[in-house]
């Protein structure tokens, strides 16, 4: 949850080069990151075991509303604050665009680690939670860490003036719903490696190559999307581009799906729900100064957020035309996840799925 509550590894991956220096990158990181709200020990440590226990308990209602992961077993959350964040990024990056074990090393490596650290630093404070399905749990052994990151909690929560324990939970039912997304469907994980591998490999082309293609697309007149996404039409492959929307069909799908549920679960768990909702939805689209909006549009944070809205848009209609069990078979395959065309067209992907 980025700001809006945002799982940010599916971008964040899809935008930075293979060959990083990580943990150079998570040293710049940490030393670059701007402070957390000032608190007393004694409220940090309230908010941690509040947000433990509110992960645990978000569970359940999760569950009930999704139909997925029953029976399974619920997993301690990690509550962090912004440099346990960065290091646990820095982990994570490498598991999911890499197959190889061994640290990059060399001058290149170094100059991408800066680069990737000064966005794991920006995005250390953006983040309020987020399911890692790469990271193996030190507890368990098995891959899957759900991160909470209290300082950025507790300082929207301060903000937005919501009741602390009301806004720990809402935010939980977001993540948590994301843990069940990856933990009753084990196959994403592994297609989004796979999709990022499809970017991230081949050949770079050459600049003639990508100047060619701008040129071309210029002439032709055809449509293209705008802002970053067509930009990345543009630059890219036919081949890394039909990866990088199919890494966005899912991310908007994802996120979309977790903002349905935290609605759904929230009026029955939640009592200031409505408060917080508008609140949060203010925030989400507040206005920014020139150079915050340029660099948010730079990292791809706006396409990000309206991610949220596709989504959700897209779920709820799913759901309130067949229902949720019939929604699920959406996570059968990668053959039944939507498309990009199909997330603003809801009845076409039941049309070819149901």
């Amino acid at each position: 949850m980025a700001e809006t509550i945002a799982d940010d590894t599916t971008e964040t991956a899809s935008s930075i080069p293979v060959d990083v220096d990580w943990a150079f990158a998570a040293s710049v990181g940490r030393r670059i990151a701007r402070p957390g709200p000032r608190v007393t020990r004694y409220t940090m440590e309230q908010a941690r075991a509040e947000l433990t226990d509110a992960a645990v308990r978000a569970e359940g209602p999760v569950r009930e509303v999704t139909g997925l992961a029953d029976g399974l077993r619920v997993p301690a959350a990690r509550v962090v604050d912004r440099a346990g964040w960065i290091d646990a990024a820095s982990t994570s990056m490498p598991a999911m665009v890499s197959d190889s074990d061994e640290p990059a090393t060399g001058v290149g490596a170094k100059l991408a680690g800066l680069q990737a650290g000064g966005l794991l630093a920006f995005l250390s404070s953006a983040i309020l939670g987020q399911y890692d399905p790469f990271t193996v749990d030190a507890e368990t052994g098995e891959p899957g860490v759900l991160l909470l990151v209290a300082p950025n909690i507790i300082a929207v929560e301060r903000q937005l003036r919501a009741a602390p324990a009301d806004f720990r939970l809402w935010v939980c039912l977001h993540e948590v719903t994301h843990r069940v997304q990856f933990s009753a469907n084990p196959w994403i994980s592994g297609y989004m490696r796979d999709t990022v591998g499809s970017l991230a490999g081949g050949d770079e082309d050459s600049m003639t190559e990508m100047l060619a293609r701008v040129t071309e697309a210029l002439r032709s007149g055809k449509p293209r999307e705008k802002g970053m996404i067509g930009v990345m039409q543009l630059l890219q492959s036919p081949e890394q581009y039909a990866a990088f929307e199919r890494m966005l069909a899912l991310g908007t799908l994802l996120e979309g799906h977790a903002d349905h549920v935290m609605d759904a679960v929230g009026p029955a768990h939640v009592p200031s729900v409505e408060q917080i909702r508008a609140g949060f939805d203010a925030r989400r689209t507040a206005a920014r100064n020139p150079l915050q909006r340029l660099f948010r549009a730079l990292i791809g944070m706006d396409a990000k957020m309206a991610q949220y809205v596709r989504g959700k848009a897209f779920v709820d209609e799913v759901v309130d035309t067949v229902g949720m069990e019939r929604f699920n078979t959406i996570w059968t395959s990668p053959d039944t996840l939507p498309l990009m065309s199909e997330i603003d067209e809801p009845s076409t992907w039941i049309d070819r799925v149901l």
